[in-house]
């Protein structure tokens, strides 16, 4: 499958590093594998073909560590309690949904791709600190948000970002446009979200959406 790439990738970690952090993703019983299973044509149009990626992740959990706990809180002051808004005010089209078995490390699509044309804005389905917004390796532009949960919401493949590092913000507000950046091979939102910030601590955006009053089908 080919995949498409908006910005240059940085230079990434080595390999003895990706090896090591997958490791330590495997001792703590984060992830599974499950064989490799070949996209049907749904899931390959305007979908996402990235694997771990280990600069990202080691940004995330330097990012992280530099925000503490104590700035989220009274966040879930600024939107209704316990609703979330939906990451698209337009129709889309789901290109591949939460779990689908694949080669990725996780042994399953770890998000939801959503189908928009390039420059869609993208609003956050939760309040919360930016924790992370910048280039993001396979993710390509990607903003990462930490809610007063403890979840993390990552949206990938940006076309532009319009929110900066550390800013606490509401639920629905706007984080930048859709786009193909990264390993994509086409314009769609990836809605990653996290029960914590680890990969492989994955669980199904439609499902935690609907507990919060957005259904995302």
């Amino acid at each position: 499958m080919g995949y498409h790439i908006d910005v240059p990738p940085r230079a990434g970690t080595s390999r003895r590093d990706a090896l090591g952090m997958a490791a330590a993703l495997l001792a703590g019983g984060a992830l599974s594998f499950r064989a490799a299973a070949p996209a049907s044509a749904e899931e390959s149009e305007d979908s996402c073909t990235a694997h771990y990626d280990a600069e990202f992740e080691s940004a995330l959990a330097g990012a992280d560590e530099l925000i503490p706990e104590e700035d989220d809180r009274g966040i879930a002051r600024l939107g209704p309690p316990g609703r979330c808004a939906l990451p698209l005010r337009r129709h889309y089209r789901i290109t591949a949904r939460y779990g689908v078995p694949g080669d990725w490390l996780a042994g399953h699509h770890t998000g939801i791709d959503l189908a928009v044309p390039r420059g869609t804005p993208v609003y956050a389905v939760g309040g919360g600190v930016v924790v992370l917004a910048r280039w993001s390796g396979a993710y390509g532009n990607a903003v990462t948000v930490r809610m007063p949960d403890g979840h993390y919401a990552v949206y990938a493949h940006l076309s532009r970002i319009g929110v900066r590092q550390g800013a606490r913000i509401r639920t629905g507000a706007r984080l930048g446009n859709s786009g193909a950046t990264g390993r994509a091979t086409g314009p769609h939102l990836h809605l990653e979200i996290r029960a914590r910030r680890h990969y492989g601590s994955d669980v199904s955006p439609s499902a935690y959406l609907a507990r919060r009053g957005a259904r995302l089908w």
